[in-house]
């Protein structure tokens, strides 16, 4: 551990056991994430096809955040800003590259959160770094784990294992692609046994169900068995309404050990949705433009419900714009600690009323990962900022900014950069030292390199 980080953790641990903080409870924090969502997939942001009655009890008993942002516009690259705090052009995983890991040195949400005395457990997909890496989550701040460590096996919910901290947890109905275990109610298991067995202290539960990412293999369609619609799209929906019954599950574990009004729970999508023919049947991103995997609003745009009872008012919106960055931040606030210096700010203002959000540039780009080598180069093959109003993409290293102003056109249809030379020059400025290189390494586990038995990285 260097220095730094080792200084950092002895304060966060002295605030932790102060006086001040013995005095009274900090709250719980439930972040709860499906995967490849889409900013209008649940019915309180207007799905019409799909239920989601859980998420939609949050959203009367919560603020939604109707201008809020993944890390990425996809899987790993928008967990990692999730857990660091930082962005893009800082965060240590850029790339679906299975899996570069997050190091040492780095420090997380969950680490912060442990220090201050948080019992701390994730269950889920993870995908910032496998077993025997430095990054798998028990080395990253969370006492426990449980689910699938490399994102790429997550395409899997009929694996021959899941993982158990770093230990291969055996499904031995599933060995030889037999489908007799499958993964999701497991996870959401171990979700609920760990808020039953931490309800009487301070926790941070992250639930990262792989629900509803492809592939589509439900055990059943239920409740869409007669919808007149495609095995696909009746796939998905279940999907995505077993999610929201997980969800439910652990709002029904808040209310009976009495702690709902002491947890603050947010509930959000890792990106956008697909673009398979489910998309666009749903309106999976609401019209925008673009799906998962693109800069485009409907790659990066994602709903977010936060509920804190007496805190958070409900019904209410707010359309401050925010992105997965501020969680770390956010979370330091809530459980009373200081956070280091990341490229989030806290979004306590927005999510209670109560002033505003300290303005910034939002930034995202996309990276190449060499699959050959299991290395990550260092050119970036695209970039997007936000700034207030407007939103900038670069396409390509080198092509000029299509600039767009979201306020007036927030499908994105009309480049105005020739009508703004001001504004465009401001983003210039900035992208000119909005990132560093990546650090080149490998993905810390050869062994998944070229493995043929495993469906493709997203």
């Amino acid at each position: 551990m260097n220095p730094s980080r080792r200084q950092l953790f002895s304060t966060l641990a002295a605030l932790a056991a102060s006086p001040a903080r013995a005095a009274r409870r900090p709250p719980n924090i439930i972040w709860f994430m499906y995967d490849d969502l889409g900013s209008a997939g649940l019915g309180c942001f207007g799905q019409q096809k799909i239920r989601t009655p859980h998420s939609d009890r949050l959203a009367r008993e919560g603020t939604r955040l109707t201008a809020c942002y993944a890390g990425g516009s996809v899987c790993a690259p928008s967990r990692s800003v999730l857990m660091t705090g930082l962005h893009l052009g800082h965060t240590p995983v850029r790339a679906n590259a299975q899996t570069i890991p997050l190091r040492d040195e780095d420090f997380t949400v969950a680490e912060l959160l442990k220090r201050a005395g948080y019992a701390t457990g994730h269950f889920g997909k993870w995908g910032l770094g496998d077993a025997g890496s430095t990054g798998a989550a028990t080395r990253q701040g969370f006492d426990e784990f449980f689910g699938y460590l490399h994102q790429t096996q997550a395409h899997n919910y009929w694996p021959e294992y899941l993982r158990d901290g770093e230990a291969r947890f055996p499904l031995p109905a599933n060995v030889g692609r037999r489908k007799g275990t499958y993964s999701a109610p497991l996870i959401a298991e171990r979700m609920e046994r760990f808020i039953e067995k931490n309800a009487a202290r301070p926790f941070f539960l992250y639930a990262s169900p792989t629900l509803p990412h492809a592939l589509f293999h439900p055990p059943d369609n239920k409740p869409y068995d007669n919808q007149p619609w495609t095995k696909r799209q009746r796939d998905y929906a279940s999907m995505v309404t077993d999610a929201d019954a997980q969800l439910g599950r652990l709002l029904a574990l808040l209310d009976k050990h009495g702690i709902a009004d002491n947890t603050v729970v947010f509930c959000t999508s890792d990106n956008g949705g697909p673009e398979g023919p489910e998309g666009p049947f749903f309106e999976t991103n609401g019209g925008l433009r673009g799906y998962k995997g693109s800069l485009w609003e409907g790659g990066l745009r994602v709903p977010m419900v936060v509920r804190w009872p007496g805190r958070v008012p409900a019904g209410r919106t707010d359309a401050t714009p925010c992105y997965f960055a501020d969680f770390l931040p956010t979370a330091a606030a809530i459980a009373g600690v200081k956070a280091p210096a990341v490229d989030g700010v806290s979004l306590m203002p927005a999510i209670t009323g109560r002033g505003r959000v300290k303005p910034r540039t939002l930034y995202w780009e996309q990276s190449r990962w060499d699959s050959k080598t299991g290395l990550l180069r260092e050119e970036t093959l695209a970039q997007a900022v936000r700034q207030d109003r407007w939103k900038a993409i670069r396409s390509k290293p080198g092509a000029p900014l299509a600039l767009y102003d979201l306020a007036a056109d927030p499908h994105e249809d009309n480049d105005v950069a020739a009508a703004n030379p001001k504004a465009i020059t401001a983003l210039e400025r900035y992208l000119a030292s909005a990132r560093v290189p990546p650090r080149p390494h490998n993905n810390g586990n050869p062994e998944w390199v070229g493995r043929k038995d495993i469906p493709p990285s997203d």
